[in-house]
């Protein structure tokens, strides 16, 4: 008698298909995005989805920086994050807010590149800088020729960076009036592989005025020593430096005419605290997207796991939260728009919307079971680098003291 291999069937995994946009907008947030917003959102959709999606996840594994794709965000005029550049259109807030979006949706690193480029370094440039430092640096920080960094945070000065100990003096080299920079900066993006720095140091001497202004560094200057920061786990696809700057001479011309205090220095967070808020709605996105087609393709017990109460209920819960995040980034993208937006309001969409975007990462990672741990699935390179953008730009405790400070009139802060 022949004792035929039985018929083995539903063993083998399928494919899921869960990086597709859903377009969401339950609420209509973004109902008043003009048609220029709307075609700079869907070719930075397209530039995600056929360039960044197919190949993020090596360099993410491998933790090197898609230098690549930066130069082609350049090619494409994706590296301004709104930022006003001669020779360019104009890009509405709101238009760069959902190009923000829909980069994050597609990798945090690569949104980060632009942040640090567009976000810190060529808006830094362009609201504080000299119109021959203008002429110098916009077109090539823009086009991605070169890179920018933005060297604030210092070792031992990340929330309280207002208390910064970086010092610059000012010195007579060889006939040429400048100032010598010492101190250490940490955390610094293209800070050890970009072309020049915006870089924060303390006025001092006898001459000084002891408060914060910004300098034009190149990196290849002599005493600047930055170390690329090793052995991160979120946001791996951009590298972070360490700077030790050791008696690092530059020209008078190198100093931000317009960077004289730390109150400037927080002109350029302001508006890059409320760009972070956009970022945490880009992750969240990419997160619930793969939820629901996970919930549609995924079968357990029979049954698609779309059809169980409990799965629709958090699938309904993680809307509501990214809802909630769209009208917000929305409202406030308005406001900065009529030039009425407040710092407290950039903290409490950042504070906002870093937070719903944990929540609906940490939902979609569990609803993936076992899968949610691989990059191939999507949500577990989200689930990690969304930890770094809740960090940066002021942590959650730093925005909760910058609007509680608002609402009692009473600093908390030390």
């Amino acid at each position: 008698m022949t004792i035929e291999n039985p018929v083995r069937q539903n063993v083998t995994e399928p494919d899921y298909d869960l990086s597709q946009p859903l377009g969401i907008d339950y609420a209509g947030a973004f109902s008043d995005a003009t048609d220029a917003d709307r075609d700079l959102q869907q070719r930075v959709r397209t530039f995600v989805q056929d360039e960044v999606l197919p190949v993020i996840d090596g360099y993410w594994e491998r933790a090197e920086v898609p230098f690549g794709l930066a130069k082609r965000m350049g090619e494409l005029d994706f590296l301004r994050d709104g930022v006003d550049v001669p020779g360019s259109p104009r890009i509405s807030l709101m238009g760069a807010g959902l190009a923000e979006m829909e980069m994050s949706r597609g990798d945090g690193s690569v949104a980060t590149i632009c942040g640090v480029q567009g976000g810190l370094a060529l808006r830094s440039i362009q609201l504080l800088g000299s119109d021959e430092q203008k002429a110098e640096w916009l077109g090539p920080l823009t086009r991605g020729e070169k890179l920018g960094a933005f060297a604030l945070t210092e070792p031992t000065h990340g929330s309280d960076s207002v208390s910064l100990e970086t010092t610059a003096r000012r010195v007579t080299r060889d006939g040429v009036e400048g100032f010598v920079i010492d101190g250490e900066k940490k955390w610094i993006g293209f800070g050890s592989c970009g072309d020049i720095t915006v870089l924060w140091a303390r006025l001092v001497g006898e001459d000084g005025d002891n408060q914060v202004h910004g300098f034009l560094v190149p990196q290849d200057t002599a005493g600047y020593a930055a170390k690329t920061i090793e052995g991160k786990v979120s946001l791996r696809a951009i590298w972070q430096a360490h700077i030790v700057l050791t008696d690092v001479f530059v020209p008078a011309s190198a100093m931000l005419p317009g960077g004289r205090s730390f109150k400037d220095t927080g002109r350029v967070l302001q508006a890059t605290r409320l760009g972070v808020a956009w970022s945490a709605v880009g992750h969240a996105t990419a997160c619930y997207e793969t939820a629901v087609a996970y919930a549609k393709q995924r079968v357990q017990f029979g049954r698609p796991l779309a059809a169980n109460q409990m799965v629709q209920e958090r699938l309904t819960r993680m809307l509501s939260t990214l809802t909630q995040m769209q009208l917000l980034v929305a409202q406030m993208t308005r406001l900065d728009e009529a030039g009425q937006l407040s710092g407290p309001q950039a903290s409490i969409a950042k504070y906002t919307c870093t937070r719903g975007a944990r929540e609906i990462a940490a939902s979609a990672r569990d609803m993936l079971g076992g899968n949610g741990i691989l990059l191939a699935n999507r949500v577990a390179r989200h689930f990690a680098d969304v930890e770094a953008l809740h960090t940066y730009e002021g942590t959650e405790s730093v925005q909760a003291l910058i609007v509680g400070r608002d609402i009692t009139g009473v600093s908390a802060f030390v």
